[in-house]
């Protein structure tokens, strides 16, 4: 039987694990922490009392779960004896420090009417953008994110031509809050859909427009809520591999790639050398070069490419519940465009008045907080680790943050939190081996970011391939995904 190693039990590791336990492999898959899912994991935190409130750890928002019912159904199972969600009613509900709120209904007529009774903003405008965004995915979905950029047959073929007509429509040489700025003329939409471009860390005010494609998505295809939470796609796919007879060794780090006359084969763990006829690194391309593959040439113009940005993240355990709350809700700073200077330009700290996302899990699943109370995770777009004084800006970003909830709320948001824990770009770097803390590898900060990005196999060592959210199509659950199914296919 063919054998074949992935590095790295983060959720495009296990899809690879899957999918090449389907095509006939015996496959290892050595993690570094004593558990699955990387960054989709979850945290339990107990408040005084005892009393146990759940976080899931990293993301938040599910899209696109076809990609995950595709690995159940790939491997022959019914997904739905295994793994179970919601679509949800509402995508976010939006709060702005002067008292304006807004709700973003998943029904795209009920959310343009709020549009146009909340912001003034003729409901049509919004009908015409989600149209567009749709056209624009349709066109660059079999294009951009489910084959290779770096295959030449990516490039010749029908759907390849076709796109190549409606190149001037995609917004390939505009920033998105140009394009959006032409679409609204309210400027708190403007910022309500530069706000996607945080989905891969990059900035509104540089990333080109094509990156509208994202609401597509949420609107127009669904966001979407594990019952059991965002954790269950790591339980459920790993549950999965391991019914196909893959072996998960965790707390165990792969000291290095072996490679022999330019193919790799194998692995080193705990000093022995293990053999297999392919490797796929689901580790961050950045520590793969660096750390495993120290002996070898490494591509130092794409690992050399600015970071996304990274995140700081408060889990608070709080002792009130707040209707005026959903699951997704965004409290955004007033003024967007310097928040985004200091996330790419200054770098030095967080600005002062910053977006905050705020993610209540117990609005739909009650038992992840006790009666009476919510679990909140917050997450604020903080610069890629470069050494920063963290402990310090932590500290001020917190007061901030509790000061806008207040503001927002009306209640002394720092009087309810009974439990706490932080995740910072250090702790995120050192716990995901992603490069400088970035949650989405290299930023998409200019038109040709996605050819930078590394591909999902090595143009110079045979038998490797690379997966996860710092390689080619990107970062987020359904890109890593789409990450495994890329690479695999050449296994």
């Amino acid at each position: 039987m063919k054998s074949a190693v992935v590095i790295g039990a983060g959720i495009a590791g296990i899809a690879a694990a899957i999918r090449l336990a389907v095509k006939g492999y015996a496959v290892d898959v050595f993690e570094a922490n004593t558990y699955p899912g990387g960054k989709l994991t979850t945290i339990d935190l107990p408040n005084p009392a005892g009393d146990q409130y759940r976080f899931d750890a990293g993301p938040s928002l599910f899209t696109l779960p076809e990609l995950v019912n595709d690995l159940f159904r790939l491997a022959g199972e019914n997904p739905a004896d295994y793994f179970d969600y919601i679509r949800l009613p509402e995508i976010c509900r939006y709060f702005w420090d002067d008292g304006t709120r807004l709700t973003a209904w998943s029904d795209t007529e009920a959310f343009a009417q709020a549009v146009e009774e909340t912001l003034g903003e003729p409901a049509a405008h919004v009908r015409d953008f989600l149209a567009d965004s749709a056209f624009k995915y349709g066109i660059t979905e079999s294009l951009f994110l489910q084959d290779s950029l770096h295959k030449a047959g990516t490039w010749l073929n029908r759907r390849a031509f076709k796109g190549y007509l409606t190149i001037p429509r995609l917004g390939l040489f505009g920033t998105m809050n140009d394009a959006n700025r032409r679409t609204f003329s309210n400027p708190k939409l403007v910022q309500l859909f530069n706000r996607y471009a945080t989905y891969n860390g990059s900035d509104p005010y540089q990333t080109p427009a094509l990156l509208n494609i994202i609401p597509h998505l949420e609107y127009n295809i669904g966001a979407y809520f594990p019952k059991k939470g965002m954790v269950d796609i790591t339980n459920a796919l790993t549950a999965l591999a391991r019914r196909l007879g893959v072996t998960f060794q965790f707390g165990t780090p792969v000291q290095r790639i072996l490679v022999d006359n330019g193919k790799a084969v194998g692995v080193q763990v705990a000093g022995v050398e293990k053999r297999y006829a392919v490797v796929v690194s689901n580790m961050d391309v950045t520590p793969t070069y660096r750390k495993l593959l120290a002996d070898q040439p490494a591509p130092e113009r794409t690992l050399k490419q600015p970071r996304s940005s990274s995140g700081l993240i408060f889990y608070w355990g709080i002792r009130r519940t707040f209707p005026e709350l959903d699951m997704h809700n965004i409290f955004f700073s007033n003024d967007y465009r310097t928040e985004f200077d200091y996330l790419f330009n200054r770098r030095d700290r967080i600005y002062d008045d910053p977006t905050i996302y705020l993610n209540v899990t117990s609005k739909h699943k009650p038992d992840d907080a006790p009666a009476g109370c919510e679990n909140w995770f917050i997450l604020l777009n903080a610069p890629a680790n470069e050494g920063q004084d963290w402990d310090t800006i932590i500290a001020e970003t917190r007061q901030q943050v509790i000061r806008k909830l207040s503001h927002n709320l009306g209640v002394d948001v720092g009087a309810l939190i009974e439990c706490e824990a932080i995740l910072d770009p250090r702790t995120i770097e050192s716990r995901t081996s992603s490069a400088q803390g970035a949650l989405y590898g290299t930023a998409s900060n200019n038109r040709f970011a996605a050819f930078l990005r590394h591909p999902n196999f090595s143009s110079r060592i045979g038998n490797l391939y690379f997966v996860g959210g710092s390689v080619h199509p990107g970062g987020g659950i359904p890109l890593c995904l789409l990450s495994a199914k890329i690479a695999t296919q050449w296994a």
